[in-house]
């Protein structure tokens, strides 16, 4: 496994996942309360106060040895494997920026929010902090000096993190190359930056707590679920979020549409039309780990948890998670079979021109494709489900899965918003999800013209 340090000026074909995967209000799972405050939690004050006194920067060892953080290479080394797990980089590292020094800006209805330095930079990041202050933090979502996290931090899912990982992850971050730049501070507007309002929130919605071992499954579910429900916080995507920017139980894994970013994460249960109930472990696995698969690619926000952190976990790992996801209930809310929606004759027919014309050479005259470069668009299920987001969203911007170990030239889709207009690229929309036997609904010209004005990233 490369070093993160050794990927980190790379940019994936996909657009850099700003405010997708780790969001509650369309940001990403980042600690936006971080800093580096004093605290019985932390080392002493004085202690903090001569690393930084001098002008020198001090080395990373160094840093390591005061804050008390394990440095044994086999600690660290498995503490960047986790960070990876985790997707620390894709949130903590602005783009152009230096490894894990913030800085990246998500836009939102209620303002934006920046992620924060986490490199060791005593005074800036979390040089000072310990490994009991960064577990704590983990656990209780909680800053050493007592703030509350934004719930944009996943850490209804990191609390389930245990002690050992924790300590492995703060090695890590101990021992890169420190970030001398402050944290930009947040700009939510009122009442959104008041903190107390927090309390309501974890109230609903967080459940403190290291995940514990099902005994009634293998350890490979158990390591599986671990992943899903923890590190990975796969739940913050595949989950409906509300108003109030939690989600309920019933709906765990059951599919969702990403505020603000607009692109929609499918159903992770055994649904057999909207989920993956028909998917091999092999199918799951090819897709999580080569960004392609039989049975389509990742693109949008997923492409970028491939590119960052998905690639580089073990085999072992991803079938973990795989068999986790196999064992998922089917909450009956995906797209069911039925008799094709009906759709007007000169839609479908101008869909069907435009497709044989700037189509059908890549994904075949029937919708069939060429695989594994060319999705089938035949009886596919991302094509056929409720929310026709996805496929007018690669209609009008492209596809691109990301460069992986696997798939390290994939096959992109060009865009064709600037030629289609909204008539058009509905009119192509609707003829993919009705065509072929296909039970999608057709789509309208208002849909597309919204989706039109979307963040790329």
């Amino acid at each position: 496994m490369k070093p993160i340090s050794a990927h980190i000026a790379r940019v994936p074909r996909t657009s850099r996942r700003a405010s997708a995967r780790f969001a509650v209000i369309g940001a990403i799972a980042v600690a936006f309360a971080l800093s580096a405050p004093h605290s019985s939690l932390m080392r002493n004050s004085s202690a903090a106060t001569s690393t930084t006194a001098t002008s020198a920067t001090p080395t990373t060892a160094a840093i390591a040895a005061n804050t008390g953080a394990d440095t044994r290479p086999d600690i660290v080394k498995r503490g960047e494997y986790l960070a990876r797990a985790g997707d620390c980089i894709a949130c903590h590292t602005a783009p152009r920026g230096k490894m894990f020094g913030g800085g990246l800006a998500m836009e939102t209805p209620f303002g934006t929010l920046y992620s924060p330095n986490i490199s060791p930079d005593a005074q800036y990041g979390i040089g000072a902090w310990s490994p009991d202050a960064f577990f704590h933090m983990m656990r209780t979502g909680i800053t050493p000096d007592g703030k509350l996290l934004y719930p944009a931090m996943p850490i209804a899912q990191y609390t389930k993190v245990t002690r050992e990982d924790s300590d492995a992850i703060f090695a890590y971050l101990q021992s890169v190359p420190p970030v001398r730049e402050p944290s930009h501070p947040q700009s939510l507007k009122f009442p959104f930056n008041q903190r107390k309002l927090l309390l309501g929130w974890r109230t609903l919605y967080f459940r403190e707590g290291e995940y514990k071992p099902d005994p009634t499954h293998s350890v490979e579910w158990n390591r599986g679920a671990y992943l899903v429900e923890g590190l990975g916080h796969c739940t913050l995507c595949h989950t409906k979020i509300n108003l109030l920017g939690g989600s309920s139980q019933r709906d765990q894994f059951a599919g969702g549409l990403i505020p603000v970013q607009n692109w929609y994460a499918p159903s992770l249960t055994s649904d057999k039309d909207g989920g993956l109930g028909d998917w091999s472990v092999k199918d799951i696995v090819d897709l999580l780990q080569a960004g392609i698969s039989d049975r389509g690619a990742v693109y949008g926000p997923m492409a970028e948890v491939t590119y960052h952190s998905l690639q580089y976990m073990t085999d072992d790992d991803i079938k973990a998670m795989a068999a986790y996801l196999k064992t998922l209930p089917d909450n009956d809310r995906g797209r069911k079979s039925g008799p094709p929606a009906h759709t007007n004759t000169k839609t479908f027919e101008l869909g069907g021109q435009i497709y044989m014309d700037k189509c059908a050479l890549c994904h075949g005259h029937n919708g069939e494709g060429q695989l594994q470069h060319y999705p089938p668009l035949a009886s596919n299920q991302s094509i056929e489900m409720n929310s026709a987001v996805n496929p007018i969203r690669i209609v009008l911007n492209g596809g691109f899965p990301p460069g992986t170990q696997r798939n390290p030239e994939p096959y992109g889709m060009p865009p064709f918003g600037q030629e289609l207009s909204d008539t058009d690229a509905a009119a192509v929309v609707t003829y993919i999800r009705t065509a072929w036997g296909n039970h999608g609904s057709p789509v309208t010209e208002r849909e597309v013209n919204e989706l039109r004005k979307a963040p790329l990233h």
